[in-house]
């Protein structure tokens, strides 16, 4: 087996079909069909199930091929460091829960770079993505958070898929409304005093509960409406009054001047959690020059933020 083969198999994964990745990685068909072949041989298992509508992927195939996946990052990733190879187009993606502050890092970070010469990736998505994509190595960093309530279940996923999380900062919660909102120029809010308003949640799927991306999720909420992305809820904000529980970190350059977060106030019922904020990474990798620059940036960023 050859890092060539491995290569080729992620492509193919990667795009559904032979003859697609054949026209990527500028090989014929049947010499690409016969590379896999041969390398299924070797290990003793089917990688691809094919049929006239593409190709499938098998159970064998999956764990092979996050394995694969993972190798061929690393050497790419030693390549820039080392080699510095010109021909070689690298890649970089962040998965991050909805932190518009993740996005102003990432901005400032590709400014640095060519972008013919990067294959660039920001995704903002839901909580076990985030884990997933660092877990296939289809990001390389992800960008999430713990909590007392959710801790245990975050650090189970992260070691279910061979992760490292690392804090970047600590936190309490605020409530982010629109500065239009009936609340927006108190000192500071009570779940009483939120209770005739929406709470906006960024939707979950089916394990929301320890999942959620906001604070305090485990609270009973009369209305409740969620949303797939942050552009929708800051609609949400604006035209219906509703609030989201977050780190208070906002990035007004990027999600605008018309929100504020105001500080969230505990009560005998309701205790001011601690968001502790970080990255993934799997574990025992190196980490790109990008990686690192992405990092940096981001702690520039919150370093700035906590000094004002």
């Amino acid at each position: 087996m050859t890092l060539q083969q491995m290569r080729y198999a992620v492509t193919i994964a990667q795009y559904g079909s032979m003859n697609k990745a054949a026209d990527m990685l500028f090989v014929s068909q049947p010499s690409l069909t016969s590379a896999i072949r041969s390398m299924e041989e070797e290990l003793g298992i089917k990688i691809f199930k094919r049929s006239k509508r593409g190709v499938t992927i098998t159970n064998d195939g999956a764990e092979f091929l996050e394995h694969a996946r993972r190798i061929c990052q690393q050497y790419e990733i030693l390549e820039e460091k080392y080699v510095n190879s010109a021909s070689l187009k690298r890649k970089f993606g962040v998965s991050t829960q909805h932190y518009s502050f993740a996005i102003k890092a990432f901005v400032e970070m590709v400014k640095k770079y060519d972008t013919a010469e990067y294959e660039f990736a920001i995704r903002e998505t839901r909580t076990r993505d985030v884990i997933n994509d660092v877990g296939t190595l289809r990001s390389e960093i992800g960008i999430l958070y713990m909590s007392d309530f959710n801790r245990d279940v975050i650090r189970k996923l992260l070691r279910d898929n061979d992760l490292d999380f690392h804090k970047l900062i600590e936190c309490n919660a605020y409530v982010y409304v629109y500065k239009g909102h009936p609340l927006a120029n108190e000192e500071y809010i009570t779940f009483d005093m939120l209770k005739d308003y929406p709470c906006l949640s960024f939707e979950q799927g089916e394990e929301s509960f320890y999942l959620a991306e906001e604070i305090l999720s485990e609270n009973e909420y009369t209305h409740v409406i969620k949303a797939t992305d942050r552009a929708t809820l800051l609609n949400l904000m604006v035209g219906l009054n509703g609030y989201t529980l977050c780190s208070g970190i906002i990035c007004e350059e990027l999600n605008g001047s018309d929100y504020t977060a105001v500080p969230f106030k505990a009560d005998k019922d309701n205790k001011n959690p601690v968001m502790e904020i970080g990255y993934i990474v799997k574990k025992n990798s190196i980490i790109s020059n990008t990686g690192e620059n992405y990092i940096e940036e981001i702690k520039k960023y919150l370093k700035e933020i906590k000094s004002i």
